[in-house]
């Protein structure tokens, strides 16, 4: 075993579903095994909580009784009332208490509708009623940006109790989704002091995704400081961190495990597996800021690879493996070279091999422009993960909201295109829930407008305009939108994403908007993945029969919306390969990154390089989305424009590449392939 630097038990599942499942069980055995006395569960709001109740109340319905369970909320926002579609309260109704057979007298919750002068006062009482109880038996809890649990924020005390606080902007700004706008976000809540949480018996802190691990790491192997609240949970030796891979990736033993080799007696890595090697490769070059190629025996032997040299040694040799597969992932190929007798064909006929009516990107560029500048772009040579014999090729590229194909991936989406593939974007959702409502009334009042000057029945758009208006000037703090409102801030979306499309040169009729049923709801929460989805891309799919297909593979998303989106893909090419469909033996899945994350680089499969002048063409393609600028609609914690983000994402990953010891490129957009037959990464 290797010898851990972790400071609080933690247990790390492959996927998500099976934590929840985990810990769901825990809890049942818990409530099963105090009959004679009430079960006291101490339980919080958190998202990567609701798989847990989803599995607790599969239980309930396999005989799993909660008639002697006492459940305490540890938080709710202050001041809010209880049935807000917001609130807590509200939370646990619909995914917990509403679907078992709890008593509504064992719920204890902070009452967000209360009184502000009598809070203090019931604050009091809720500890008196959870002391009189005996103290949570288990305690279930996520963590917030910068180890917040609950609402205690960085600097809350150890010995905290409940009580009313502040809270700070960003925390504000994280559900400010929830609430359409920070400015309906409440500025205050009721928390159970860090103190309190201390009290339980036995606490599990759950998280998951990439955004998580950051902070599991402070968590887990950080010192214990009130700037890290989760930290305190290292003086709890009946804490159990529980989390999925992603946020486990800045652990050690995960991230550099042969760090702790030395302090493990008799530990061995397997050096045999290529990928191990080239992550240890990859971290020592960027650790001690020195080229691959450059990299010595004794660099090795000070960093803790002693075991990597003596297996797979001399250095030498390890860094030109290293370096060659790292060489191969670098492509202007995205599609796979042309091949000689392709070369050979007139512009028209390269065309018509397509069957397509013209070429690509007639509206923004010359016909012929991509046949005479794409191949003499970059001489990068080929990726061995490319089918190079099937040229040209269909591409699908799926954006899950209408923007992400340019800021994700857009340079690559144009030269695609202007090596002559015939590409092709499906936007899987509407994005309607994105969108200013002043930018519906200047698009109902353009529209209105737009009618009358030129002589067009205005009645209609007057009294839609009009209708806009009135809705929008009553719509209260945190409202959700009526359908009108959504079909208009959707049409918004639309028409710029066929812009962002045409401009990169993709046809009109290569432009698909599958407004995906799940994501129809109005809200932030959305509804499940169903079948309806799923339908919807298995038809497409079956339609054009891609040779490539481009998904983001944003599995830290923190809205959610690609991770369904992702799934819904992955569940529509589980039903054609199922279909024994022959076309998918030649197709390749390529993932892409959101907005939020990038590609490891020993994750890496493929990376596009791209000029200053093309960062600056996608740059363009993501101005096309005007409602998303100056500034978007909900723009995380990132106060950046998502054209900043991307191409600082970009930079770095071409500067990473550069520490490695390759060319110096302005920017590059990486890809992991999916292997469809397996179903992994």
């Amino acid at each position: 075993m290797l010898k851990s630097k972790e400071k609080v038990s933690t247990k790390v599942f492959h996927k998500s579903s099976l934590a929840t499942k985990y810990i769901s069980t825990c809890l049942a055995e818990v409530i099963q095994s105090t009959k004679n006395r009430p079960a006291v569960l101490a339980l919080s709001s958190s998202s990567a909580l609701k798989g847990v109740y989803s599995e607790l109340v599969r239980l309930h319905k396999t005989g799993l009784s909660f008639a002697n369970v006492v459940v305490f909320h540890i938080d709710e926002y202050f001041p809010i009332q209880k049935d807000r579609i917001q609130s807590f309260y509200r939370f646990m109704d619909d995914n917990l208490f509403s679907l078992v057979d709890i008593k509504r007298e064992n719920v204890h919750f902070p009452d967000g509708g209360q009184p502000k002068e009598g809070v203090e006062g019931w604050c009091r009482e809720y500890e008196e009623k959870l002391r009189t109880l005996g103290g949570a038996d288990v305690m279930v809890l996520g963590v917030g940006r910068g180890g917040r649990l609950g609402f205690n924020e960085p600097g809350s005390a150890k010995t905290s109790r409940t009580r009313l606080v502040h809270l700070d902007r960003q925390t504000r700004k994280d559900v400010e989704g929830t609430f359409f706008g920070i400015d309906s976000v409440p500025k205050q809540a009721i928390t159970m002091g860090v103190g309190t949480i201390l009290d339980s018996k036995r606490i599990f802190l759950v998280a998951f995704g990439e955004d998580k691990a950051p902070i599991i790491h402070k968590t887990v192997e950080g010192p214990v400081i009130p700037d890290v609240v989760s930290s305190y949970l290292q003086l709890h030796h009946q804490t159990e961190l529980v989390v999925d891979s992603a946020a486990a990736r800045n652990l050690t033993r995960i991230k550099s495990p042969w760090v702790l080799i030395p302090n493990s007696s008799g530990h061995k890595l397997d050096w045999s597996d290529f990928k191990t090697v080239k992550r240890a490769v990859i971290y020592l070059s960027l650790t001690i800021n020195k080229s691959i190629l450059k990299l010595t025996d004794n660099d090795y032997i000070q960093n803790h690879l002693e075991q990597l040299l003596d297996a797979q040694g001399p250095a030498h040799n390890i860094n030109l493996q290293v370096f060659q597969q790292l060489k191969e992932t670098i492509t202007g190929w995205p599609g796979g070279k042309p091949t000689a007798d392709y070369l050979g064909l007139t512009p028209d006929a390269r065309v018509s091999r397509l069957n397509l009516d013209k070429p690509h990107g007639t509206t923004t560029r010359n016909p012929t422009d991509y046949i005479v500048h794409n191949f003499q772009h970059i001489s990068a040579e080929g990726n061995p993960h490319i089918n190079s014999h099937i040229y040209p090729k269909k591409v699908l590229i799926f954006s899950p909201h209408p923007d992400d194909d340019v800021i994700s991936m857009g340079g690559t989406l144009i030269r695609l295109v202007e090596q002559g593939h015939h590409v092709a974007v499906a936007y899987q959702t509407s994005g309607n829930y994105a969108v200013w409502d002043d930018d519906v009334k200047r698009f109902s009042n353009f529209a209105t407008r737009f009618s009358q000057l030129f002589g067009m029945e205005a009645g209609v758009l007057s009294k839609i305009e009009r209708d806009v208006g009135t809705f929008l000037d009553k719509k209260g703090s945190g409202m959700p939108d009526n359908a009108e409102i959504r079909k208009i801030k959707g049409l918004i979306r639309e028409t710029e994403a066929r812009a962002a499309a045409r401009y990169c040169g993709v046809h009109d009729k290569d432009i698909h908007f599958l407004n995906l049923p799940f994501y129809e709801t109005g809200t932030e929460k959305k509804n499940e993945l169903s079948h309806l989805d799923v339908d919807i891309i298995v038809n497409l799919l079956q339609e054009f029969k891609p040779h490539q297909i481009y998904a983001a593979g944003d599995l830290s998303d923190p809205h959610g919306t690609h991770r369904v989106c992702l799934k819904a893909i992955f569940k529509a090419l589980k039903a054609i390969k199922q279909a024994k469909t022959e076309w998918l033996n030649t197709c390749q899945v390529w993932l892409y990154r959101g907005a939020w994350q990038e590609w490891e680089p020993h994750e890496i499969d493929m990376v596009i390089p791209m000029s200053p002048n093309e960062l600056l063409q996608k740059r363009y393609a993501i101005f096309k989305h005007q409602s998303q600028k100056d500034p978007p609609a909900f723009p995380g914690s990132d106060p950046r424009e998502f054209w900043q983000r991307s191409e600082a994402r970009n930079r770095e990953t071409a500067k990473i590449y550069d520490n490695l010891g390759f060319i110096d490129y302005e920017g590059m957009e990486a890809f992991v392939l999916y292997d469809v037959q397996t179903g992994k990464i």
